[in-house]
């Protein structure tokens, strides 16, 4: 019989990362969970078992993630799913946010999977296997939200570094892809989920009026299923070449789309500019 695959999945105590560990332990997967407490996703899931950890981890602090992954491998003896899911909405201008905002958000959205990522490597490296997803969002495609500007930008590291990450590994037989979600029913927009700025500033009435549609409108409201979100990351990790960009959700397609065909206008647009710098 084929051994049980294991997961490690980050920011796993709701949203995303609730659907898709209870899907994987329905499907006979083992799974590692991490979550900044563990009290409430024990109390969603049970105790540490042996197709189960719970592990409680601050993904900022490298120590504790090195600590995460050695207990994950004492527990399990290997992983074979990396899939970095943890990280928060920030909503607010680029001038209205103070740099501890943002240097906040890109701690949690970019160096948490980072160091996810630099621990993880040296197992799946010498097992020479291994997938690894790195849960990005369209606004890591597209950045023409208003009042979105931080969250974006970590969400464009993510993209490229995942570009980056999935060249390094592939002659390890390791997998690395971004994946761009459109809006997906949970409660990524709730309350003490999202951030909104400290310090608003009245007159970027776009961003206003960004914020108040997504904490009141968008939110409960969102075309996505995350079930079928999950079964997809399933699928995709049976691939034998998974792709590098993987978009979901038909929201998150248009945006691609439209952020394809005005990227193309603007490169020929202005293509005598641009090629005419050579000697």
């Amino acid at each position: 019989m084929e051994t049980r695959k294991v997961w490690l999945v980050t920011g796993a105590s709701k949203g995303l990362g609730l659907t898709l560990i209870k899907k994987l332990l329905q499907e006979n997967y083992c799974v590692v969970a991490t979550t900044r407490s563990a009290k409430s996703l024990i109390e969603e899931i049970g105790n540490a078992s042996g197709v189960f950890l719970p592990i409680e981890v601050n993904l900022t602090d490298n120590s504790e993630v090195k600590a995460a992954v050695e207990k994950s491998m004492a527990h399990f003896g290997k992983i074979d799913v990396v899939v970095n899911n943890a990280g928060y909405g920030q909503i607010g201008t680029l001038e209205e946010l103070s740099d501890e905002e943002a240097r906040t958000n890109f701690d949690v959205n970019v160096f948490g999977s980072l160091n996810v990522i630099r621990n993880v490597m040296p197992y799946l490296r010498k097992q020479k296997s291994g997938t690894i997803f790195n849960i990005s969002s369209v606004g890591g495609l597209f950045g023409g939200f208003s009042g979105f500007g931080i969250y974006c930008a970590t969400k464009f590291a993510v993209a490229g570094f995942t570009e980056a990450l999935a060249e390094e590994v592939k002659a390890f037989g390791v997998s690395a892809t971004v994946v761009y979600p459109g809006y997906f029913r949970t409660d990524f927009l709730a309350n003490g989920s999202v951030k909104i700025p400290n310090l608003a500033i009245e007159e970027y009435e776009d961003a206003r009026q960004s914020e108040t549609a997504h904490l009141n409108s968008i939110n409960g409201n969102q075309p996505n299923d995350p079930e079928k979100a999950a079964d997809v990351l399933i699928a995709i990790s049976k691939e034998d070449t998974p792709p590098v960009h993987l978009v979901l959700g038909s929201d998150a397609y248009d945006m691609a789309k439209n952020k394809a065909d005005l990227l193309n206008k603007d490169i020929e647009q202005w293509k005598s500019y641009t090629l005419s710098t050579g000697f």
